[in-house]
């Protein structure tokens, strides 16, 4: 089993550290995971980037080989939901996940562990006529295209959108004149904005992962190359976090087998493998460690 065989559209449901994949019908799932769990597999309930980004599916087969214990990947994208209906034992998601706050407040989740940050990018023309290429200052980047006056399309996601506001603000404020282009003017959003800001010139800001899978799977050729321009701001990094679920609230749950595999994402060797793993195809690492922003006393020697 390689990473690979967690990328879209596979997604197929999978244990790790044991070499095995379901292939059962919907219909049968449920008697599957009842099987898993009997026999001790943590169950993940995850966002897609980590799978799909290719990082998640080496660390478990890691975890599995040098543990014993197998992990299992639940498919979709609910991850919350998933765990709230007893099928997960441990979530993985973003810490602003518009779930996750109720979930741990509710007390159907444990404290939230930071354990990595995926990667955000200002992504713009090959040509960059902003010449913002490289630039470890997003702020910078943002002076430069304002003051070419080169498109920047405010991404129609609430954190793109946030970010984007942010660093205007930080960049003097500069006069929105024709090269700001609000959603209100386009309606872009993700993939979309990459499309509006081709098509103009321009640049925007994207989950540097979706943005480098949509560009792999883009079916026109003569489409304007856009690239990652900006990467090493930590601005864009998102952080992101293990909550195991709570044994007391959701029955069932293996929570040895999720303390044992969070106290794995935190330990330092993982932690700097974390730092130098990229997406399939990319020069630049696509995620940062981040387990040294849980308190002290729980991070392993």
């Amino acid at each position: 089993m390689t990473p690979s065989d967690f990328l879209p559209p596979l997604r197929r449901r999978s244990v790790l550290g044991l070499g095995a994949v379901w292939a059962g019908t919907a219909a049968a799932a449920p008697a599957a995971e009842r099987s898993v769990q009997r026999a001790g597999v943590v169950r993940i309930a995850s966002v897609a980037t980590d799978v799909d980004g290719g990082l998640l599916p080496p660390l478990l087969e890691a975890f599995g080989a040098e543990t014993g214990v197998a992990c299992s990947v639940l498919p979709g994208n609910d991850p919350y939901g998933q765990a709230r209906a007893g099928q997960a034992d441990l979530v993985i998601s973003h810490y602003g996940h518009r779930d996750t706050e109720r979930f741990v407040t509710e007390g159907l989740g444990l404290w939230p562990r930071t354990v990595f940050s995926n990667q955000a990018a200002l992504i713009g023309p090959a040509s960059d006529p902003a010449g913002v290429r490289g630039l470890g200052s997003l702020v910078e980047a943002m002076r430069r295209i304002a003051g070419h006056g080169s498109p920047f399309i405010v991404n129609h996601n609430m954190g793109m959108n946030y970010l984007s506001a942010m660093l205007w603000h930080a960049a003097g404020s500069p006069t929105r004149g024709e090269w700001w282009i609000e959603k209100e003017t386009t309606g872009a959003r993700n993939g979309d904005a990459v499309r509006q800001a081709a098509a103009r010139g321009g640049y925007t800001l994207w989950g540097l992962t979706p943005f480098l899978r949509d560009r792999q799977s883009a079916a026109d050729a003569a489409a304007p190359q856009m690239d990652s321009l900006v990467t090493a701001d930590p601005l864009l990094q998102r952080l992101m976090v293990a909550v195991p679920v709570n044994p007391t609230r959701v029955p069932g749950v293996n929570a040895e087998g999720a303390r044992r595999l969070v106290d794995y994402l935190l330990a330092p060797a993982v932690q700097a493998r974390i730092m130098t793993t990229p997406y399939a195809g990319a020069p630049q690492a696509t995620w940062a460690p981040a387990g040294r922003h849980n308190a002290g006393a729980v991070l392993p020697g």
